[in-house]
């Protein structure tokens, strides 16, 4: 080889290195994207992000796959998420308790093993009041019932929730307290088993999101008997507000689309560009229709200004809350 072939090769060769992160950026993804979903099936986690992933598929053109690292109210699936690679490959479907976990830790001296920092906020795809809900062995057909039965027999009835400080457990303690009842706390690992001890009757009560308990409430499994949000849901026009009953509660339960801290930019915007088309999809919009919830789709800017104003009600319940 003379030098000039030996220059020219060279140069090529540069070339193409300087290429090569590039041409490798512009490819995602180019294999299966993990989808961390921090719940067991059946929660609201679960059944948002079953249909985005499906939907997310022909679009990034490689399988989406979902991965379930339930446990600790949904703790267990964010510290993987929050540890992995930031590569655009393992993403996390999350709800509101996200933003408590922190919070949590430093109630106990803990160190805090992640915080929101450690998450890029991407998507927000539903926002949902939450529904206090009876199973159908129970004789309440109101709210003052209840809350009448329970102060004259504290600790009679058994509530279920996602976990400790979870979801589910945060909206019920805050009523509880302002209610001036008490029940017994049956901690599950999700939003599918607090469901399922409800219709088994191992709970009585369950604080769920409308989406996770649409069918049970459309099978006359589970009796809804009053809301969380700041007006009647649209799909359960009959059941008051905390608020008209004379109790100052909101909380809602939303889910979004996250990735770790330090994913690069033109990854997130591809994330972004993609999920909004599923967001805005006649197919994810039937989805959600279909489990009784309308798409309530915030782009990565909006999110996050959501986010930090909805992390800020959630650390105060936990305070309010305290130890338990």
């Amino acid at each position: 080889m003379d030098r000039r072939q030996f220059v020219a090769g060279s140069a090529a060769a540069a070339t193409l290195v300087a290429a090569g992160p590039s041409r490798a950026q512009d490819a995602y993804p180019s294999r299966p994207i993990t989808l961390i979903n921090p719940f067991p099936p059946g929660g609201a986690a679960d059944v948002v992000g079953r249909p985005f992933a499906a939907l997310l598929e022909p679009l990034v053109k490689q399988p989406v796959v979902i991965e379930t690292k339930a446990g600790a109210a949904g703790a267990v699936g964010a510290q993987f998420a929050a540890s992995a690679n930031p590569d655009g490959y393992t993403l996390l479907i999350h709800i509101v308790s996200i933003s408590g976990f922190a919070e949590v830790d430093k109630l106990f001296g803990r160190a805090a093993k992640f915080t929101r920092a450690d998450f890029i906020p991407i998507a927000r795809f539903i926002a949902d009041p939450m529904v206090l809900l009876v199973n159908d062995k129970q004789p309440y057909t109101s709210l003052k019932e209840l809350v009448d039965d329970l102060k004259k027999n504290p600790e009679k009835l058994i509530f279920s929730s996602s976990g400790l400080y979870g979801a589910l457990h945060l909206p019920t303690a805050l009523f509880m307290q302002a209610a001036g009842i008490k029940m017994k706390h049956l901690p599950t690992n999700g939003g599918g088993p607090a469901l399922t001890a409800l219709i088994g009757n191992n709970s009585n009560v369950l604080v769920s999101s409308i989406a996770a308990a649409s069918g049970q409430m459309k099978a006359g499994k589970a009796r809804a008997l009053a809301c969380f949000g700041d007006k009647r849901a649209p799909v359960l026009p009959n059941v008051p507000t905390l608020k008209e009953l004379g109790y100052n509660i909101e909380f809602y339960l939303w889910v979004g689309l996250f990735a770790p801290k330090g994913t690069p930019d033109p990854i997130v915007s591809r994330l972004r560009e993609e999920s909004r088309k599923v967001a805005i999809s006649d197919r994810f919009k039937q989805a959600m229709n279909n489990i009784g919830q309308d798409v309530a789709y915030l782009d990565q800017p909006e999110f996050r200004a959501f986010w930090d104003a909805d992390a800020k009600r959630v650390e105060d319940a936990v305070r309010q809350i305290g130890k338990v």
